[in-house]
């Protein structure tokens, strides 16, 4: 998977310009989050560290990826959490998405969530469909045309929801 033992922390405020080394390639590729390719640094840690966020750091000797865990929804919907993941430029495709996957399905239910859901998957992000169905999340919604690529294009978005109770 990587160079040394994979270890995932809850981030701390001293991780901001490590959290940004990751975040700010993938926000301005701008082909994989509904977010503004010209998001600025602090915007974007706020974004990605809201009040609300609890948020997590993959590391060996290096930081590997993020992800954050979150309510979905209030009150009745508090059940279902929401989460969202960075993998490191340098780190993709060595299993460091599927591990920060693995630890925030068993952090979600032992936080006391019965289900995760993501709200808007790119559908042109094959490597995160794909990894989210091998996981056991179904697609449970899609958004027609909901997103424009960078060449202008426009592909689907889609809703995923998996109950944390299956295997």
């Amino acid at each position: 998977m990587t160079a040394g033992p994979l270890s995932i922390r809850p981030a701390t405020p001293g991780d901001a310009t490590v959290l940004w080394a990751m975040l700010q390639p993938v926000f301005r590729a701008g082909d994989t989050y509904a977010v503004d390719p010209a998001i600025s640094r602090e915007d974007a840690l706020a974004y990605w560290t809201g009040s609300d966020h609890h948020v997590f750091i993959a590391e060996d000797a290096a930081p590997l990826g993020t992800y954050y865990l979150k309510t979905n929804q209030q009150g009745g919907g508090a059940h279902v959490c929401n989460a969202a993941f960075v993998t490191a430029e340098a780190a993709r495709g060595k299993g460091v998405a599927r591990a920060m996957l693995d630890h925030a399905l068993i952090t979600a239910k032992e936080t006391g969530y019965e289900a995760m859901q993501f709200n808007f998957v790119v559908a042109a992000n094959t490597r995160a469909v794909d990894l989210w169905t091998h996981a056991g999340f179904e697609t449970v919604g899609r958004l027609p045309k909901a997103f424009r690529l960078p060449d202008g294009a426009y592909t689907d978005a889609l809703v995923m929801h998996r109950f944390l109770g299956k295997a």
